[in-house]
This record gives C-alpha cells, sequence and structure tokens, in this order.
C-alpha cells in the first residue's frame, strides 16, 4: 500500500512540472497553437487528478467486492479508510468548485445580456451608449449569436482605422470561440492548484490570436499595436472600477506591453523543428504520463486488493 500511496502522491505532483512545461511551450509557438496546448493540458491533467483521487476513493469498496471485510482490510492497511476518505473528501470540494464557477460563468453571461436590454444590433455589432469606454466580445446564448459590444465611449476615443482593429480583435474571439478555451482552462483549475497557472497564460495567448487576427484583417501590424494600446488604455479606467469581464474577453486583458511589442514585430511563426520537437515532445511526455498514471493507478488499486484479498483468504 505504501507503493500505491507513493504512485497517487507522484500523480498529484506531476502537474505541477507539466503545467510549468506547458506554459513554457506556450512561449514558443504562434498564438493558435498556444491556446490548443494550454486547453489540452488543462483537461488531461484535471481528468488525471480525478483518476487518482477516485482510485484511493475506491478502495474499500473494492474490497467489499472480493469479499474482504472492512476490519481486516483496516488490519491491513491501516492508512486505507483515512486515504479513502480524504480522497472522497477532495472530490466533493473539487466537484463543489466545478459547479459554483461554471454556473458563475452562466450568471456573468447571463447578466451581460439582460444589461444590454432591448438594443438592436447592427449585424453582430452592438453599441451601447455610455462615457465608460468599454468593448468586449459576448458569446452567444439562448439562440442569439455573439455579439460585439461597444460603448460610444470607447468608439470615441479611437479614429476609423483603429475601430476597424477593434472590432476585428473582438470578431476573431466569436469566430474562435475563445469564451469556451477559457472556460474549459477556469473549470480545470478548481481540480488541482497547478492548473490555475495555465489560465492567465491561456488568456493572454488568446488575446494574442486575436490580435494577429486584427492585424491580418486591416493589414498593417503597426496600425493594430497602436490600436490595441490605445483602446486597452482607455479601457484600464474600467477594470480598476472594479468591471471586469471574467470569462468574457476584453480588448484590455492580459499583458498589453508584451501583446503590442509583438504586432510590432513579425508575423509569429513555428520555432525551428529541432527545437519545436523537442519541446513538443517533453510536454507530451509529462501530460502524458501525468494522465494516464492517474488511469493506471485506479486499474493497479483494484488488482492489489484483489491479491490483497486472495491472501488473506488463502490464510
Amino acid at each position: 500500500m505504501t507503493l500505491v500511496l507513493a504512485l497517487v502522491m507522484l500523480a498529484l505532483m506531476l502537474p505541477w512540472g507539466a503545467a510549468a512545461a506547458t506554459r513554457r511551450l506556450a512561449v514558443l509557438l504562434p498564438p493558435r497553437e498556444a491556446c490548443a496546448a494550454l486547453t489540452g493540458a488543462a483537461v488531461l491533467l484535471a481528468g488525471g487528478t480525478v483518476a487518482a483521487l477516485v482510485g484511493l476513493f475506491h478502495v474499500p469498496f473494492l474490497a467489499s467486492l472480493e469479499q474482504m471485510p472492512l476490519p481486516r482490510m483496516a488490519a491491513e492497511w491501516p492508512a486505507a479508510v483515512p486515504v479513502a476518505a480524504a480522497a472522497g473528501t477532495v472530490l466533493v470540494l473539487q466537484t463543489v468548485l466545478v459547479v459554483r464557477r461554471w454556473f458563475e460563468h452562466r450568471s456573468l453571461l447571463a447578466h451581460a445580456w439582460a444589461s444590454l436590454g432591448d438594443a438592436v444590433p447592427d449585424g453582430d455589432l452592438l453599441v451601447v451608449p455610455g462615457p465608460d469606454p468599454q468593448a468586449f466580445a459576448l458569446p452567444g446564448r439562448r439562440g442569439r449569436s455573439g455579439r460585439v459590444v461597444v460603448t460610444t465611449g470607447m468608439l470615441r476615443a479611437l479614429g476609423p482605422a483603429e475601430r476597424e482593429v477593434l472590432l476585428g480583435h473582438e470578431r476573431a474571439h466569436l469566430a474562435g470561440r475563445h469564451h469556451l478555451l477559457s472556460a474549459t482552462a477556469y473549470l480545470a483549475a478548481a481540480v488541482h492548484p497547478a492548473l490555475r497557472t495555465l489560465r492567465p497564460a491561456l488568456d493572454f495567448h488568446l488575446e494574442r490570436w486575436a490580435d494577429e487576427a486584427a492585424a491580418s484583417s486591416v493589414g498593417d501590424r503597426r496600425l493594430a499595436a497602436t490600436a490595441i494600446a490605445r483602446a486597452a488604455l482607455v479601457g484600464a479606467s474600467a477594470e480598476r472600477a472594479g468591471k471586469s469581464r471574467g470569462p468574457l474577453l476584453s480588448v484590455s486583458s492580459g499583458p498589453v506591453p508584451q501583446r503590442v511589442e509583438a504586432l510590432l514585430q513579425p508575423v509569429p511563426v513555428r520555432p525551428p523543428a529541432r527545437r519545436a520537437q523537442a519541446a513538443v515532445a517533453g510536454l507530451v511526455t509529462v501530460v502524458t504520463v501525468a494522465a494516464l498514471l492517474g488511469l493506471v493507478l485506479a486499474y493497479g488499486l483494484h488488482e492489489y486488493v484483489e491479491f490483497a484479498a486472495e491472501a488473506v483468504r488463502g490464510r
């Protein structure tokens, strides 16, 4: 049992290394591929963590299936019942956190739609009267398609060309369904604390993805950089006033200086093949080991309990 517990602890610790490796790899990739790597790692690592905890929680149940009395199992493995109880408690907490975050996300989306009232959109664009300079991508809800929401305060702060960059940026969020990727990382972070570090990285690369799409739509990277910087600057007051959109993506999200600097550079390309292959191989190895270790442990615990039950019956 000591070996099994050691393997479980390893499965629960590996996400720290895997999350760090994923963030380092994302820096080497273009924004779209970086977002795919970060989201995929979050899902796999969360799944591996849950599998390891479920395996621990089922130890007493597995013993009962093998007709091994609970007192005998407790005598053979003194730590089995406390560990199973701890794993069950963690699973309950994880479930509560995931459900809570899901409802928070849905509530924020519903509140955003309700705040628009009966405003009539012009295609996918909805201009809202108001002095606060805000712009964000509002995902679709209940049969209504997504909208790009911009206040008149934001439009007045930008020139005509800069407005095109702003709209292209927010439309890229809608077209790429970026809110789903952000929500996935948001929910996965409730499963393991190491995964909390993936969401800020993902949000940054989602903004970079939208920045690149906007720059491509206007055909001028310097104009895009200027527009993003100006929109983020004028929108910073709303962020500081506590009006952050959370899972709803805004042009002022993420480290803006790094985004502007990236737009002033040439179009991002994939890193040299050898370097990229080494980085991807390292990430795939760490994430795969972390995810599969949890699944293997769930099966291994069953085999371990069966072996112990046979040994007890043979005495």
